[in-house]
């Protein structure tokens, strides 16, 4: 079953960039910026176009077989590729093969897009459009694709047969391929205004006393900052995080993962080396967080995080690992501050 829910209505920015990438041609297009913009929501917008039966200028009609088929994930012409952690948390079909095996308990969901879908998807590329109307392959986050399964589809990416078209969606475009890049075209995510994302996200049900918080939190990211919702994220625990850390409060990360912690802790280092060289903060309010420590142990701290996100996904001891994050953020906080 789909963990998500059916959006109230799309987001109109969404909607935009669709319209634009519809009125023009190309076999493959590279969805490309930050997390949290919507790359996969604009990928099935183009995917659902192309494949409608009815279809317009402003996508697809949403009542047709073909649309229903992708709400229901059961598109004969339509091959997803994700991470199979992704296609889980989505809802969406693992290959028979893959669903098997992890139905066996032979392996865990894998966190990469493996050669093997890829080697499916390939041969899908080579079949008869079953509904007449094309076929398309969405990947995305393109950039969990290793050298090998990005090697896998290149020369159909490069040569794709006349009725399949491609929408690769990524967070980290940087870590593609630029053979890869280079034979998509290029779109870059268009970032909301606020006064569009509020309503968005009091569509979800946000409240609107909680959604600048939240949109805060995520940086400015409509998607981010719906997920932080969805989690039950506190903005009055997000506000008092920097006191908490440097007062060596570890249980301030108790309900966070090594993971979620160590991006929590990486977007307060962000706002404190924002506010050493004169910038604002992003993630926080400047009034809760505490004075800058010196950009030295600001900066080791930094690197110390990016080190642990290695390791964030499989921890020896998650309770351990938190622990020594929150006594690194201390010590971190604790370090001498400026007499300017």
């Amino acid at each position: 079953m789909s963990t998500e829910a059916a959006a109230p209505a799309l987001a109109p920015w969404i909607a935009a960039q669709r319209n634009a990438l519809l009125a023009q041609r190309g076999h493959a297009w590279l969805l490309q910026g930050p997390s949290g913009l919507g790359q996969f929501a604009l990928a099935l917008e183009l995917v659902r176009a192309w494949l409608c039966e009815a279809a317009t200028a402003h996508g697809a009609c949403g009542h047709c077989a073909s649309c229903h088929a992708i709400d229901v994930h059961t598109h004969a012409d339509l091959c997803v590729l994700m991470p199979e952690t992704e296609l889980l948390a989505r809802g969406w079909p693992l290959p028979e093969k893959a669903q098997a095996e992890l139905d066996d308990k032979k392996r865990k969901p894998s966190r990469e897009i493996r050669v093997e879908a890829m080697r499916d998807a390939v041969e899908f590329a080579q079949r008869t459009s079953a509904r007449g109307r094309g076929k398309a392959v969405l990947v995305y986050p393109a950039e969990q694709m290793n050298t090998i399964t990005a090697n896998a589809l290149l020369k159909t990416l490069e040569e794709p047969p006349g009725d399949v078209r491609f929408v690769l969606a990524s967070e980290a475009a940087h870590q593609l391929l630029p053979t890869i890049r280079s034979r998509c075209l290029g779109h870059t995510m268009v970032w909301p205004e606020q006064g569009a994302m509020l309503p968005w996200l009091a569509g979800w049900g946000v409240a609107p006393a909680s959604a600048d918080a939240l949109l805060r939190m995520a940086g400015g990211r409509p998607d981010d900052a719906l997920a932080l919702s969805r989690a039950g994220r506190s903005p009055q625990a997000w506000a008092q995080l920097p006191r908490a850390l440097q007062r060596g409060d570890a249980s301030a990360l108790a309900d966070y993962t090594p993971a979620q912690a160590i991006a929590a802790l990486q977007k307060l280092c962000h706002d404190l080396l924002a506010l050493r060289v004169g910038a604002a903060p992003r993630y926080f309010a400047a009034a809760d967080l505490p004075a800058p420590p010196e950009l030295a142990p600001l900066t080791r701290w930094s690197r110390a995080l990016a080190t642990a996100v290695r390791t964030a996904e499989h921890p020896f001891n998650a309770g351990l690992m938190l622990e020594a994050l929150a006594a690194q953020a201390k010590n971190a906080l604790h370090s001498r501050p400026s007499t300017v």
